[in-house]
């Protein structure tokens, strides 16, 4: 587990963000801030803003130490409410009742689609645009964006390319990292043949096979037809997704490079499959995100070294790298939430978020020098080395009766894939049928 920075170093990262405004030359000062008022004013002294997110405990506190930030640089007092993990179920009351939150961050891109249809959220103003068109890609800008206006930006990501592995169990075998899936192949061979199991999947969990195909598909279909596929615009029946789906195979079908077989896979949820690597050292591999390091616990693995990461490995023409995250829409048209929002999207909020732990940043101006510790660092920069690349999470951007409900949809049939990885055509014709059903509503 990564510990937390000492208090002096958070306290200097706080002083320093209120203290020295936005003076990077060309970056644009965030609305309210001290240097677009031309001298020490703080211009939004006595506004209030309430801000509502899901994150609770350390993540909470996290955040509120960039909460603090943006008070201090501005006058500003923010509250911050915790929705819980069900943010629809918390929103939705609010905006019924004339009372939502003036900003809010939500766990799903397709929320920020739900929300402008139900016009409950204000586009972002040209000061937070400002901001997104310098720190983002403009896919990031296009994901935010709904009815052909601008009204939420990535502001948290999760990095979900990753292949974690046991090192003791990689010495013992003589396996190195792979940078190709067909190195991964071989690992796993000779992981198998040294008489462990090269992989715990967390098959149990719908969604950590959703993630493994997406990376397979990013990196051999490429960013276009990804971008088709999470739209529907082609089929998944198409050609590109038999490719990704024979790949998956190589893997789904031998028992012996799984733990307990498919039937044991379909058994285990996540975090019991990193349990099962770390803590019972049954196996050598979990593909999963970075927050995997959470899931450590007892085990006595110590990231970076007991437990390391490669990027996932490259199984066409692309690296893939896909996040998942949060979004921040602007839900009460105010000054103060335009000013928060603009904060959270410029680089001077991200460097202060970025030196708290458990954080990475989508916004490629945030240097990864600003995070406190190694596997951080290297995980903002493959973010920024795959530059225009970048992708999020397929099953998030997909209506959630097909891709984020279990047993139900693209879950349950990667699931029914992995008991028969043979049927290859079988499993596209479920996957479009269900696709097709559930793009419609």
């Amino acid at each position: 587990m990564r510990k937390l920075p000492p208090i002096m170093v958070a306290c200097l990262a706080l002083a320093a963000a209120a203290a020295c405004g936005s003076d990077s030359g060309n970056e644009p000062a965030p609305a309210g801030s001290a240097s677009a008022a031309g001298g020490g004013a703080k211009p939004l002294e006595g506004v209030k803003v309430e801000v509502a997110a899901k994150w609770t405990g350390d993540e909470q506190a996290n955040f509120e130490k960039v909460l603090k930030a943006f008070e201090e640089k501005t006058g500003a007092k923010v509250t911050y409410a915790s929705t819980g993990e069900d943010t629809g179920a918390y929103l939705g009351p609010r905006i019924q009742g004339g009372n939502p939150p003036d900003v809010a961050i939500l766990p799903q891109p397709g929320l920020v689609q739900q929300y402008a249809d139900e016009n409950a959220l204000k586009p972002l103003s040209a000061e937070v645009q400002a901001q997104i068109d310098q720190n983002y890609t403009p896919y990031w800008k296009e994901l935010g964006s709904a009815k052909g206006q601008v009204f939420g930006v990535l502001v948290k990501a999760a990095h979900k390319s990753l292949v974690w592995y046991r090192q003791s169990a990689f010495d013992d075998a003589g396996a190195q990292p792979a940078s190709t899936w067909d190195d991964l192949i071989k690992n796993a061979q000779t992981l198998s043949d040294s008489g462990v199991s090269p992989f715990a999947l967390c098959a149990a969990s719908g969604w950590t096979l959703t993630d493994l195909f997406e990376n397979v598909y990013l990196s051999t279909a490429g960013p276009e037809n990804y971008d088709k596929l999470s739209k529907h615009e082609i089929p998944w029946t198409d050609a590109s997704v038999k490719t990704a789906l024979e790949k998956l195979a190589q893997v789904f079908g031998k028992k012996e490079f799984m733990l307990g077989g498919s039937s044991g896979a379909l058994q285990t949820d996540f975090p019991t499959c990193v349990t099962q690597v770390y803590a019972q050292k049954k196996a050598a591999m979990v593909i999963e995100a970075d927050f995997v390091a959470a899931s450590l616990g007892q085990s006595g693995a110590k990231v970076g070294e007991e437990a390391k990461i490669m990027p996932f490995p490259k199984a066409g023409d692309t690296a893939p790298v896909i996040l998942g995250g949060d979004v921040a829409v602007v839900m009460k048209d105010s000054k103060g939430a335009q000013a928060l929002v603009e904060y959270l999207a410029s680089k001077e909020g991200g460097e202060v978020w970025a030196k708290q732990p458990g954080y990475l940043s989508p916004n490629r101006n945030v240097s990864p020098d600003n995070y406190p510790d190694d596997l951080t660092k290297q995980l903002a920069q493959t973010i920024i080395s795959a530059g225009e690349s970048v992708r999020y999470d397929m099953s998030d951007l997909a209506p959630s009766a097909f891709g984020g409900t279990d047993g139900k949809g693209e879950w349950k049939d990667l699931q029914d894939f992995l008991r028969d990885p043979s049927d290859v055509k079988g499993a596209q014709e479920k996957l479009e049928a269900d696709a097709a059903k559930a793009f419609k509503k």
